[in-house]
């Protein structure tokens, strides 16, 4: 499974939880978290690539990093 094709099941599964009576709210909060992730990792691969560098040397952050950022 390609990255993006799990970004997309993974908001297919998000908005399923979400339409659910009663939604399991931990499954929700990481699934959540694990969009913020897979969203932060495409980010830094983007940057990588605007600056010449290697989109290789990007890394998974953990969810306290991707989920203490400022918006």
């Amino acid at each position: 499974m390609t990255e993006l094709e799990q970004i997309k099941a993974l908001v297919d599964e998000e908005h399923e939880l979400r339409k659910s009576e009663v939604p399991d709210a931990a499954r929700l909060q990481r699934v959540e978290e694990l969009l913020d992730q897979c969203w932060d990792l495409l980010r830094q691969r983007k940057a990588r690539r605007e600056f010449g560098q290697d989109e290789a040397g990007t890394d998974l952050r953990d969810i306290p990093t991707v989920e203490g950022y400022l918006q």
